[in-house]
This record gives C-alpha cells, structure tokens and sequence, in this order.
C-alpha cells in the first residue's frame, strides 16, 4: 500500500467518470442546445482504434469535433466509439478514455486537461490534475478550465 493518497490519480479517474456521464447523455439525447466538443487524444494509446490513413496523418495526437454530425456513439465505462464525417468519408473509431488528453466544449466555457499516465498509471503531475490549456488551445473555444489550485490551502 502507498504512503500517500494518490488524489491527482483519483481526480483523473473521476474527470473520466464525468466525461463517460456527458457521452453517454449525448449517446442517448443528443447534443443540446450550441453544445459541441473538442476532444484531443494520443492516436498510438492502448485501445485506440482509427483507419491506418489517419493513424498516419496523425502519429502522436488529433483532434475530434463533435457538433453537427456524428452517429454510433456508444459510451461503455473505459472507452467511446463514434462514427465522424472526414471529407466524404464515414468513419469509425473507437477511443479510450485514458488515452484522452483533452475535452472541451467552448459553448460554456468548459475544459479539463488530462495529464499523459506511464505505464504504473501514475500521471506526469499527480499533484496536477487539471492545467490551463495551451494557447493553441484557448483559441479554438476560449474555454475557461476548472482548476482546484484555488481549492488547495
């Protein structure tokens, strides 16, 4: 047993509970209102499933847009699949939730950042959980990012 309550790790694990709860929502209602997500992943993570031309394009990370259309979505407790329009083109994929880095939905101001886990599952920063975004980043939404530092005493 560890020393120390590993509360980074825990944190993660319950931001990926909240992203699997508002999928699943989706999965079942749609999307409300100007809702829409800006999803960035590792593409070479474990249980990553996207065709061989995009795995390609993309080596190290992408980013998904769900907004106007998308089908399939199946949310199960470690993973999401959907089916996206790239071009002309339908297609499936299937995403772990440990391989996401980032969620955001710019339509409320609401990002959450999630740091990349070795392979004992400890992240890069447990005492981080969630971090600004990246300047790259903020432009697509202006999000505003939850952060717990203000919490910390």
């Amino acid at each position: 047993m560890s020393e120390q309550i590993n509360y980074g790790q825990l944190m993660h694990q319950a931001m990926r509970g909240l992203l699997a709860i508002v999928l699943r929502d989706v999965a079942e209602r749609g999307l409300p209102g100007n809702h829409h997500f800006f999803i960035t992943f590792e593409t070479g993570a474990d249980g990553v499933e996207i065709p061989d031309w995009l795995l390609e394009r993309y080596p190290d990370e992408m980013t998904i847009v769900m907004q106007e259309w998308f089908a399939n979505l199946v949310v199960t407790d470690d993973q999401f699949s959907v089916t996206l329009n790239f071009g002309d083109d339908e297609v499936a994929m299937v995403i772990p939730f440990d391989a996401i880095r980032t969620f955001v939905d710019p339509s409320v101001e609401f990002g959450l950042r999630f740091e990349a886990a070795d392979e004992d599952g400890q992240t890069d920063d447990a005492d981080s959980p969630m971090v600004e975004l990246d300047e790259d980043e903020e432009d697509q939404g202006d999000a505003e990012i939850v952060s717990l530092d203000s919490f910390r005493k």
